[in-house]
Protein backbone atom coordinates (compact mmCIF):
# COMPACT_ATOMS: atom_id res chain seq x y z
CA UNK A 1 0.00 0.00 0.00
CA UNK A 2 1.52 3.31 -0.87
CA UNK A 3 1.13 6.33 1.60
CA UNK A 4 -0.17 9.78 -0.22
CA UNK A 5 -0.01 11.52 2.80
CA UNK A 6 0.53 11.18 6.66
CA UNK A 7 -0.67 12.77 10.11
CA UNK A 8 -3.71 13.01 10.53
CA UNK A 9 -6.78 14.03 8.00
CA UNK A 10 -9.93 14.90 7.29
CA UNK A 11 -11.81 13.67 4.71
CA UNK A 12 -15.57 14.97 4.07
CA UNK A 13 -17.83 12.10 2.93
CA UNK A 14 -21.40 12.90 0.48
CA UNK A 15 -23.86 9.98 0.42
CA UNK A 16 -26.87 10.14 -2.07
CA UNK A 17 -27.39 6.87 -3.59
CA UNK A 18 -30.64 5.92 -2.86
CA UNK A 19 -33.03 7.97 -0.47
CA UNK A 20 -31.00 9.58 2.23
CA UNK A 21 -29.09 12.58 1.57
CA UNK A 22 -26.14 12.58 3.83
CA UNK A 23 -22.35 13.92 4.60
CA UNK A 24 -20.30 13.53 7.22
CA UNK A 25 -16.49 14.03 8.33
CA UNK A 26 -14.51 11.54 9.63
CA UNK A 27 -11.17 12.20 11.04
CA UNK A 28 -8.03 9.58 9.95
CA UNK A 29 -11.32 6.96 8.77
CA UNK A 30 -12.40 5.95 12.04
CA UNK A 31 -13.31 8.87 14.43
CA UNK A 32 -17.01 9.95 13.25
CA UNK A 33 -17.01 14.05 13.96
CA UNK A 34 -20.17 14.35 12.51
CA UNK A 35 -22.46 12.67 10.27
CA UNK A 36 -25.99 14.03 9.15
CA UNK A 37 -28.74 12.21 7.45
CA UNK A 38 -31.77 13.92 5.65
CA UNK A 39 -34.27 11.25 5.21
CA UNK A 40 -36.69 10.93 2.38
CA UNK A 41 -39.50 8.53 4.38
CA UNK A 42 -41.78 11.26 4.32
CA UNK A 43 -42.14 11.53 0.34
CA UNK A 44 -41.97 7.88 -0.31
CA UNK A 45 -44.32 6.75 2.41
CA UNK A 46 -47.58 6.90 0.28
CA UNK A 47 -45.72 5.04 -2.43
CA UNK A 48 -44.57 1.95 -0.12
CA UNK A 49 -41.14 2.78 -1.75
CA UNK A 50 -38.35 4.93 -3.48
CA UNK A 51 -39.55 6.75 -6.09
CA UNK A 52 -36.17 7.89 -8.88
CA UNK A 53 -37.42 11.27 -9.48
CA UNK A 54 -38.44 12.13 -6.06
CA UNK A 55 -35.44 10.84 -4.76
CA UNK A 56 -33.31 12.76 -6.80
CA UNK A 57 -35.13 16.08 -6.55
CA UNK A 58 -34.96 16.14 -2.58
CA UNK A 59 -31.06 15.24 -2.78
CA UNK A 60 -30.58 18.59 -5.16
CA UNK A 61 -32.33 20.79 -2.68
CA UNK A 62 -30.96 19.09 0.24
CA UNK A 63 -27.29 18.07 -0.41
CA UNK A 64 -25.59 21.66 0.31
CA UNK A 65 -27.75 22.53 3.50
CA UNK A 66 -26.78 18.67 4.69
CA UNK A 67 -23.04 18.87 4.19
CA UNK A 68 -23.05 23.14 5.55
CA UNK A 69 -24.20 21.26 8.92
CA UNK A 70 -21.95 18.50 8.61
CA UNK A 71 -19.20 20.75 8.49
CA UNK A 72 -20.56 23.04 11.45
CA UNK A 73 -21.26 20.16 13.28
CA UNK A 74 -17.81 18.78 13.19
CA UNK A 75 -16.34 22.62 13.89
CA UNK A 76 -14.44 22.48 10.96
CA UNK A 77 -14.45 24.48 7.45
CA UNK A 78 -14.38 23.46 4.04
CA UNK A 79 -10.41 24.63 4.25
CA UNK A 80 -9.50 22.49 6.97
CA UNK A 81 -10.86 18.94 4.96
CA UNK A 82 -7.77 17.55 3.26
CA UNK A 83 -10.46 15.09 0.64
CA UNK A 84 -13.71 15.13 -0.71
CA UNK A 85 -15.17 11.16 -0.71
CA UNK A 86 -18.46 10.23 -2.66
CA UNK A 87 -20.73 7.32 -2.75
CA UNK A 88 -20.65 6.60 -6.48
CA UNK A 89 -21.94 3.01 -7.39
CA UNK A 90 -24.12 1.68 -7.27
CA UNK A 91 -27.18 3.49 -6.46
CA UNK A 92 -30.22 5.25 -8.82
CA UNK A 93 -28.39 7.08 -11.29
CA UNK A 94 -30.01 10.16 -10.71
CA UNK A 95 -29.98 10.24 -7.42
CA UNK A 96 -25.82 9.63 -7.67
CA UNK A 97 -25.36 12.17 -9.79
CA UNK A 98 -26.54 14.57 -7.27
CA UNK A 99 -23.81 13.39 -4.91
CA UNK A 100 -21.18 13.23 -7.43
CA UNK A 101 -21.43 16.51 -8.90
CA UNK A 102 -21.78 17.93 -5.40
CA UNK A 103 -18.89 16.16 -4.65
CA UNK A 104 -16.54 17.55 -7.84
CA UNK A 105 -17.72 20.83 -7.37
CA UNK A 106 -15.98 21.30 -3.87
CA UNK A 107 -13.28 19.08 -4.82
CA UNK A 108 -12.29 21.19 -7.69
CA UNK A 109 -12.90 24.52 -5.95
CA UNK A 110 -11.14 23.36 -2.51
CA UNK A 111 -8.49 21.91 -4.72
CA UNK A 112 -8.72 18.63 -2.51
CA UNK A 113 -8.28 15.18 -3.80
CA UNK A 114 -11.69 13.21 -4.71
CA UNK A 115 -12.16 10.29 -4.15
CA UNK A 116 -15.24 7.45 -5.55
CA UNK A 117 -16.69 5.14 -3.46
CA UNK A 118 -18.62 1.98 -3.97
CA UNK A 119 -21.73 2.31 -1.64
CA UNK A 120 -21.69 -1.73 -1.06
CA UNK A 121 -17.95 -1.81 0.18
CA UNK A 122 -18.73 1.17 2.43
CA UNK A 123 -21.21 -0.61 4.35
CA UNK A 124 -18.68 -3.47 5.48
CA UNK A 125 -16.57 -0.39 6.53
CA UNK A 126 -19.11 0.82 8.57
CA UNK A 127 -18.62 -1.66 11.82
CA UNK A 128 -14.99 -0.29 11.92
CA UNK A 129 -15.88 3.32 12.36
CA UNK A 130 -15.33 4.34 15.96
CA UNK A 131 -17.83 3.48 18.44
CA UNK A 132 -18.79 0.75 16.66
CA UNK A 133 -20.54 -2.07 18.53
CA UNK A 134 -17.53 -4.68 18.85
CA UNK A 135 -18.10 -8.36 19.83
CA UNK A 136 -15.48 -9.91 20.79
CA UNK A 137 -15.81 -13.89 21.08
CA UNK A 138 -18.67 -12.31 23.35
CA UNK A 139 -16.78 -10.49 26.05
CA UNK A 140 -18.02 -7.07 24.42
CA UNK A 141 -13.86 -5.96 24.37
CA UNK A 142 -13.43 -2.51 22.25
CA UNK A 143 -9.39 -3.31 22.35
CA UNK A 144 -8.80 -5.74 19.30
CA UNK A 145 -6.91 -3.24 16.80
CA UNK A 146 -8.31 -3.21 13.60
CA UNK A 147 -5.71 -4.87 11.50
CA UNK A 148 -6.05 -7.72 13.89
CA UNK A 149 -9.64 -8.55 12.22
CA UNK A 150 -8.16 -9.37 8.85
CA UNK A 151 -8.55 -11.65 6.94
CA UNK A 152 -12.51 -11.09 7.66
CA UNK A 153 -15.70 -12.49 6.32
CA UNK A 154 -17.67 -9.86 5.29
CA UNK A 155 -21.61 -9.57 5.01
CA UNK A 156 -23.71 -7.22 3.57
CA UNK A 157 -27.23 -6.98 4.36
CA UNK A 158 -29.60 -4.65 2.48
CA UNK A 159 -32.54 -3.39 0.51
CA UNK A 160 -30.85 -3.55 -2.65
CA UNK A 161 -27.77 -6.00 -2.05
CA UNK A 162 -27.37 -9.24 0.02
CA UNK A 163 -23.48 -10.31 -0.51
CA UNK A 164 -20.61 -12.11 1.47
CA UNK A 165 -17.19 -10.88 0.61
CA UNK A 166 -13.78 -12.26 1.72
CA UNK A 167 -11.87 -9.06 3.29
CA UNK A 168 -8.31 -9.41 3.44
CA UNK A 169 -8.32 -5.00 4.79
CA UNK A 170 -10.49 -2.68 4.38
CA UNK A 171 -9.97 -1.86 0.58
CA UNK A 172 -9.16 -5.31 -0.55
CA UNK A 173 -12.05 -7.63 -0.50
CA UNK A 174 -13.35 -10.53 -3.07
CA UNK A 175 -17.01 -11.40 -4.08
CA UNK A 176 -18.03 -14.95 -2.59
CA UNK A 177 -21.44 -14.59 -3.44
CA UNK A 178 -24.18 -12.68 -3.79
CA UNK A 179 -28.32 -12.96 -4.31
CA UNK A 180 -29.74 -14.26 -7.28
CA UNK A 181 -33.07 -12.25 -7.09
CA UNK A 182 -34.33 -10.19 -4.75
CA UNK A 183 -32.04 -8.99 -2.05
CA UNK A 184 -33.33 -9.66 1.91
CA UNK A 185 -34.10 -6.46 2.56
CA UNK A 186 -36.34 -6.24 -0.19
CA UNK A 187 -38.05 -9.25 0.59
CA UNK A 188 -38.68 -7.98 3.98
CA UNK A 189 -40.49 -4.80 2.32
CA UNK A 190 -42.50 -6.68 0.13
CA UNK A 191 -43.34 -9.09 2.87
CA UNK A 192 -44.48 -6.29 4.85
CA UNK A 193 -46.92 -4.84 2.22
CA UNK A 194 -48.41 -8.42 1.57
CA UNK A 195 -49.27 -8.19 5.82
CA UNK A 196 -50.51 -4.65 5.37
CA UNK A 197 -47.19 -2.59 7.30
CA UNK A 198 -46.99 0.75 7.23
CA UNK A 199 -43.31 1.57 5.14
CA UNK A 200 -40.90 1.42 5.75
CA UNK A 201 -41.91 -2.34 6.12
CA UNK A 202 -38.42 -3.54 7.59
CA UNK A 203 -38.42 -2.24 10.77
CA UNK A 204 -42.51 -2.11 11.39
CA UNK A 205 -41.96 -6.20 10.68
CA UNK A 206 -38.98 -6.51 12.92
CA UNK A 207 -41.31 -5.08 15.73
CA UNK A 208 -44.10 -7.42 14.85
CA UNK A 209 -42.25 -10.69 14.80
CA UNK A 210 -41.57 -9.91 18.43
CA UNK A 211 -44.70 -10.96 19.11
CA UNK A 212 -45.46 -14.16 16.96
CA UNK A 213 -45.04 -17.59 16.77
CA UNK A 214 -42.06 -18.49 14.52
CA UNK A 215 -43.19 -21.50 14.27
CA UNK A 216 -46.46 -20.91 13.40
CA UNK A 217 -45.76 -21.52 9.29
CA UNK A 218 -42.64 -24.10 8.05
CA UNK A 219 -41.23 -20.87 5.45
CA UNK A 220 -38.93 -22.24 3.48
CA UNK A 221 -35.11 -21.58 4.18
CA UNK A 222 -33.08 -21.50 0.33
CA UNK A 223 -30.31 -23.38 -0.20
CA UNK A 224 -29.63 -23.99 -3.16
CA UNK A 225 -26.60 -25.81 -4.72
CA UNK A 226 -24.71 -27.93 -1.93
CA UNK A 227 -21.70 -25.20 -1.07
CA UNK A 228 -23.35 -22.22 -2.89
CA UNK A 229 -22.68 -19.22 -1.29
CA UNK A 230 -25.67 -17.36 -3.11
CA UNK A 231 -28.24 -16.18 -2.11
CA UNK A 232 -32.44 -16.50 -2.84
CA UNK A 233 -35.33 -15.09 -0.97
CA UNK A 234 -37.69 -15.14 -4.05
CA UNK A 235 -39.62 -18.21 -3.26
CA UNK A 236 -40.21 -16.54 0.68
CA UNK A 237 -41.75 -13.89 -0.32
CA UNK A 238 -44.01 -16.31 -2.34
CA UNK A 239 -44.92 -18.33 0.51
CA UNK A 240 -45.61 -15.54 2.40
CA UNK A 241 -48.11 -14.23 -0.19
CA UNK A 242 -49.83 -17.58 -0.50
CA UNK A 243 -49.89 -17.91 3.27
CA UNK A 244 -51.52 -14.30 3.45
CA UNK A 245 -53.80 -14.27 0.45
CA UNK A 246 -54.25 -18.30 -0.85
CA UNK A 247 -53.42 -20.21 -4.00
CA UNK A 248 -54.72 -17.45 -6.81
CA UNK A 249 -57.51 -18.48 -8.71
CA UNK A 250 -58.29 -17.75 -12.79
CA UNK A 251 -56.79 -14.69 -14.01
CA UNK A 252 -54.52 -14.67 -11.22
CA UNK A 253 -57.04 -13.65 -8.40
CA UNK A 254 -56.64 -13.82 -4.50
CA UNK A 255 -59.97 -14.84 -2.65
CA UNK A 256 -58.55 -12.83 0.53
CA UNK A 257 -55.85 -10.42 1.68
CA UNK A 258 -54.38 -9.28 5.06
CA UNK A 259 -57.52 -7.25 6.32
CA UNK A 260 -58.67 -11.16 6.91
CA UNK A 261 -55.97 -11.79 9.59
CA UNK A 262 -56.06 -10.25 13.37
CA UNK A 263 -53.22 -8.89 15.19
CA UNK A 264 -52.00 -12.21 16.36
CA UNK A 265 -52.36 -14.37 12.89
CA UNK A 266 -50.31 -11.09 11.05
CA UNK A 267 -47.63 -11.52 14.58
CA UNK A 268 -47.26 -15.55 13.94
CA UNK A 269 -46.63 -14.54 10.03
CA UNK A 270 -44.08 -12.32 10.57
CA UNK A 271 -42.09 -14.24 13.03
CA UNK A 272 -42.05 -17.04 10.90
CA UNK A 273 -40.85 -15.34 8.14
CA UNK A 274 -38.32 -13.78 10.14
CA UNK A 275 -37.15 -16.77 11.07
CA UNK A 276 -36.65 -18.16 7.69
CA UNK A 277 -35.13 -15.04 6.08
CA UNK A 278 -32.57 -15.03 9.03
CA UNK A 279 -31.75 -18.57 8.84
CA UNK A 280 -30.77 -17.94 4.91
CA UNK A 281 -28.37 -15.67 6.03
CA UNK A 282 -26.51 -17.61 9.01
CA UNK A 283 -26.65 -20.69 6.40
CA UNK A 284 -24.32 -19.07 3.92
CA UNK A 285 -22.37 -18.20 6.75
CA UNK A 286 -21.86 -20.99 8.34
CA UNK A 287 -20.99 -22.64 4.80
CA UNK A 288 -18.00 -19.49 4.33
CA UNK A 289 -16.51 -20.54 7.39
CA UNK A 290 -16.57 -23.89 6.76
CA UNK A 291 -15.29 -23.93 2.80
CA UNK A 292 -11.80 -25.44 2.48
CA UNK A 293 -11.84 -22.38 -0.15
CA UNK A 294 -11.23 -20.08 2.81
CA UNK A 295 -7.97 -21.34 4.04
CA UNK A 296 -5.26 -19.17 3.68
CA UNK A 297 -2.04 -20.56 2.37
CA UNK A 298 0.31 -18.54 3.55
CA UNK A 299 -0.46 -19.68 7.82
CA UNK A 300 1.62 -22.48 8.76
CA UNK A 301 -0.25 -25.16 10.24
CA UNK A 302 0.90 -25.68 14.05
CA UNK A 303 2.49 -29.19 14.81
CA UNK A 304 1.17 -32.54 16.33
CA UNK A 305 -2.07 -34.74 15.35
CA UNK A 306 -4.73 -33.25 17.78
CA UNK A 307 -3.19 -29.55 16.41
CA UNK A 308 -5.79 -27.66 14.56
CA UNK A 309 -4.83 -24.94 11.39
CA UNK A 310 -5.56 -21.31 12.30
CA UNK A 311 -8.88 -20.01 11.27
CA UNK A 312 -8.81 -18.43 7.87
CA UNK A 313 -11.42 -15.68 9.19
CA UNK A 314 -10.72 -14.05 12.59
CA UNK A 315 -13.53 -11.72 12.40
CA UNK A 316 -17.38 -11.25 10.81
CA UNK A 317 -17.64 -7.92 9.34
CA UNK A 318 -21.44 -7.01 8.86
CA UNK A 319 -22.95 -4.20 7.22
CA UNK A 320 -26.73 -2.33 5.31
CA UNK A 321 -29.74 -1.50 6.60
CA UNK A 322 -30.77 -5.11 7.73
CA UNK A 323 -27.91 -5.17 10.21
CA UNK A 324 -30.37 -3.00 12.36
CA UNK A 325 -32.49 -5.78 12.22
CA UNK A 326 -32.98 -7.72 16.15
CA UNK A 327 -33.13 -11.28 15.00
CA UNK A 328 -30.14 -10.97 12.77
CA UNK A 329 -27.66 -9.38 15.51
CA UNK A 330 -28.84 -11.61 17.88
CA UNK A 331 -28.34 -15.09 15.68
CA UNK A 332 -24.80 -13.67 14.11
CA UNK A 333 -23.92 -12.82 17.88
CA UNK A 334 -24.24 -16.32 18.75
CA UNK A 335 -22.84 -17.65 15.80
CA UNK A 336 -19.74 -16.16 16.40
CA UNK A 337 -19.40 -17.02 20.00
CA UNK A 338 -19.53 -20.50 18.27
CA UNK A 339 -16.72 -20.00 16.23
CA UNK A 340 -14.69 -17.89 18.38
CA UNK A 341 -14.72 -14.92 16.11
CA UNK A 342 -15.27 -11.36 16.54
CA UNK A 343 -18.36 -9.33 15.32
CA UNK A 344 -18.35 -5.89 13.74
CA UNK A 345 -21.94 -5.01 13.72
CA UNK A 346 -22.16 -0.81 13.41
CA UNK A 347 -24.67 0.99 15.53
CA UNK A 348 -28.21 1.47 14.36
CA UNK A 349 -27.31 4.89 12.76
CA UNK A 350 -24.73 3.27 10.58
CA UNK A 351 -26.71 0.54 9.60
CA UNK A 352 -28.81 2.66 7.25
CA UNK A 353 -27.20 4.85 4.80
CA UNK A 354 -25.06 7.13 5.80
CA UNK A 355 -22.04 9.46 4.80
CA UNK A 356 -20.08 8.41 7.73
CA UNK A 357 -18.81 5.27 6.06
CA UNK A 358 -17.90 6.81 2.62
CA UNK A 359 -15.45 9.35 4.32
CA UNK A 360 -13.95 6.23 6.52
CA UNK A 361 -13.50 3.85 3.88
CA UNK A 362 -12.41 6.80 1.50
CA UNK A 363 -9.65 7.44 3.81
CA UNK A 364 -7.89 4.17 2.94
CA UNK A 365 -9.00 4.93 -0.29
CA UNK A 366 -7.20 7.92 -0.41
CA UNK A 367 -4.15 6.41 1.67
CA UNK A 368 -3.39 3.90 -0.77
CA UNK A 369 -3.15 6.50 -3.71
CA UNK A 370 -6.64 5.42 -4.96
CA UNK A 371 -8.28 8.95 -5.82
CA UNK A 372 -10.60 10.18 -9.43
CA UNK A 373 -10.25 12.53 -11.91
CA UNK A 374 -13.06 15.16 -12.26
CA UNK A 375 -14.14 12.58 -14.73
CA UNK A 376 -15.97 10.29 -12.06
CA UNK A 377 -18.75 8.80 -13.15
CA UNK A 378 -21.99 8.19 -11.59
CA UNK A 379 -22.74 4.11 -12.06
CA UNK A 380 -26.03 2.35 -10.84
CA UNK A 381 -24.45 -1.04 -10.59
CA UNK A 382 -21.15 -1.85 -8.06
CA UNK A 383 -17.82 -3.34 -8.79
CA UNK A 384 -17.26 -5.13 -5.76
Amino acid sequence: MTESGAGSALILGIETSCDETAAAVVRDGRDVLSSVVASQDDLHAEYRGVVPEIASRAHAERVLPVVRRALADAGVTLAEIDAVAVGHRPGLIGSLLVGVAAAKGLAWSLGRPLIGVDHVHAHLYAGLLGGSADVERGTGSQSRPTRELFPALGLVVSGGHTALYRCESPIGITRLGGTIDDAIGEAYDKAAAILGLPYPGGPNLDRLAASGNERAHDFPVSRLDTGSLDFSFSGLKTAVLYAVRGVPGPGGVYGRDHTALDGGAKADLAASFQRAAVAAITLKVERALASPKRERRDVPRPAGPAARAPAPFRSLLVGGGVSANSRLRRDLTALCERHGLALRLPPMAWCVDNAAMIAGLGHHLWRAGRTAGLDLAAVPTTAC
